[in-house]
């Protein structure tokens, strides 16, 4: 009866621990990489080498948590404990289901019926703003850098050539 009872507290710290250990997998790149934020070279190079395990681990994780949740599940007799365990088995999904997400994506969306004016009715431009220029087959254009912070890719067709520009 104490070995039983001690396997299962082990399972439920297990269960949770890799509940916890998968957000937090699929956290750190989402906080460490945020645009117009100053980023380390290491803080970058954890971030990259998270992203590209997090699937494969996350799934490992939602297996485990999975396999945990059913063992648990027949010694839970209270409702709250086979409520928290749907919880954590849903709160193992969602990282799978992120780390496979690329949430740039989501953020950097192409500017969509976007609207140009010629440089003498660009009001909205000073002197010492900074542009992303395009020059082809003598037609040129010019992008603001302020107003592509947010979506940094432009689609446009500059002297009869489709472009993207980004920022």
């Amino acid at each position: 009866m104490q070995t039983s009872n001690h396997r299962r507290a082990l399972l439920w710290m297990v269960l949770i621990l890799l509940a916890i250990i998968s957000v937090v997998l699929v956290l750190t790149p989402a906080v460490l990489i945020q645009p117009f934020r100053p980023q380390s070279t290491r803080a970058l190079e954890i971030s990259y080498a998270l992203k590209r395990w997090s699937p494969t681990v996350t799934a490992i994780f939602l297996a485990a948590v999975v396999l945990c949740s059913i063992l648990l599940w027949s010694n839970a007799r209270r409702w709250w404990r086979k409520g928290l365990l749907v919880l954590l088995v849903l709160l193992a999904i969602a990282p799978t289901w992120f780390a496979r997400q690329n949430h740039f994506e989501w953020m950097f969306n192409p500017l969509k019926n976007s609207a140009y004016v010629k440089p003498a009715e660009a009001s909205f431009i000073d002197d010492k703003d900074m542009v992303l220029a395009v020059k082809i087959n003598n037609e040129a254009v010019a992008y603001p850098v302020r107003l592509m912070a947010y979506h940094h890719l432009v689609q446009d067709t500059v002297g009869g050539v489709a472009v993207v520009a980004t920022y």
